[in-house]
């Protein structure tokens, strides 16, 4: 299914919105290191879980809005990561397997939503509640100081649906920012996760081809594909959950991680890798993980891995590229995790602000 993006926006008229320059770039935005201390000490404020077993599956409300999101832990442990060699299939860049060691987190029990990403994304959404929802003034100024998307010309679920549905078609950039917005509203420290806590996650001490099995005939029970989509995207969590309450970490969207995407995972093939994250030093590719509705079975599989690419820009008239929306990449979406450990406030900003979300 193809959606045609005619009258995504002139370079001209995009440099029109205040504070954002023509390529969609924050032009005018607050220090990120301060902001990024801001955040922190508001995050350090709290009185937090601080060991893994005080963990416990929560939900919280947006502040200064009704909309909620719900975060499932995920314990820390050891796992093979990649798939087998003989695991029907395979794609060479799943391997070799190799162990890795993760620290515990809480991760999205559900994808992004527009309900939750167009409060960042439209600053007049997040207005609306501003009347009737009481904020703090502190926490709306260091949220304010997060970079946002510029105005996209088109409706960006491309009629597919908004409410209850997975956001998509944002770069990695826009979704780490909106980690980091939901992070200063919040006081909690959120971010993507690397390819290997997402998998992790999704394995949920499993090592099958999925986390229900080997079977993909059992696929449409969890998962949202090419065979059962309807060619389009669906509303989140109405599959049934991985071992560890997490939906849709098959299919519906293909998710984004930090990681720069490399090849193969010769890198880590010794030992056992800790906390692994392959940093970016470029603009492409970057991983995507789980598949989408778009995609056939053997792309949803536990251990599938998607690099992105500048096609997915292609119907994007401006130049240069917008840094926050893939025009092609309709399969695509997010969620997010929060580590139990809070780094340092200078290690913060790095999982927010890669340094290479220009094309």
């Amino acid at each position: 299914m193809k959606y045609q993006l005619l009258l995504f926006g002139l370079v001209a008229a995009r440099a029109t919105f205040p504070g954002f320059a023509a390529d969609g770039s924050d032009s005018t935005g607050a220090n990120e290191a301060e902001v990024a201390k801001e955040i922190h000490k508001f995050i350090l404020s709290k009185s937090e879980p601080k060991t893994e077993t005080e963990m416990k599956v929560y939900t919280n409300t947006i502040p200064g809005s009704t909309v909620k999101y719900s975060l499932v832990p995920i314990p820390g442990g050891e796992f093979l990561m990649g798939s087998a060699e003989k695991e029907p299939g395979r794609k060479p860049d799943e391997g070799p397997q190799h162990k890795v060691k993760i620290d515990p987190f809480w991760m999205g029990q559900f994808e992004v939503t527009w309900n939750e990403f167009e409060l960042f994304m439209f600053p007049t959404e997040e207005r609306k509640f501003k009347e009737t929802i009481p904020t703090d003034p502190s926490v709306d100024k260091t949220s304010d100081g997060v970079s946002r998307p510029t105005k996209p010309y088109v409706e960006m679920s491309f009629g597919m649906g908004r409410d209850g549905y997975p956001a998509i078609s944002m770069t990695q950039h826009a979704a780490n920012k909106y980690c980091q917005w939901l992070s200063a509203k919040a006081g909690h420290f959120y971010r993507l996760p690397t390819e290997a806590e997402w998998e992790y996650a999704c394995r949920a001490a499993t090592t099958t081809a999925y986390s229900f099995g080997d079977d993909p005939s059992k696929l449409g029970e969890y998962a949202w594909f090419d065979a059962n989509s309807d060619s389009k995207y669906q509303k989140v969590g109405k599959k049934k959950p991985n071992p560890w309450g997490l939906y849709d970490m098959h299919g519906n969207v293909a998710e984004w991680c930090l990681d720069q995407y490399e090849p193969n995972y010769d890198r880590f093939k010794d030992g056992i890798a800790t906390n692994p994250w392959v940093k970016a030093t470029k603009p492409y590719p970057h991983s995507a993980r789980g598949g989408s509705w778009d995609d056939p079975a053997e792309l949803l599989r536990s251990a599938a891995r998607r690099a992105s690419d500048k096609s997915w820009k292609t119907q994007d008239p401006q130049l240069p590229k917008s840094v926050w929306y893939h025009t092609d990449a309709q399969f695509l979406g997010f969620r997010i995790i929060r580590p139990l450990k809070v780094p340092a406030p200078e290690e913060l900003e790095k999982y927010w602000t890669s340094g290479v979300e220009k094309d």
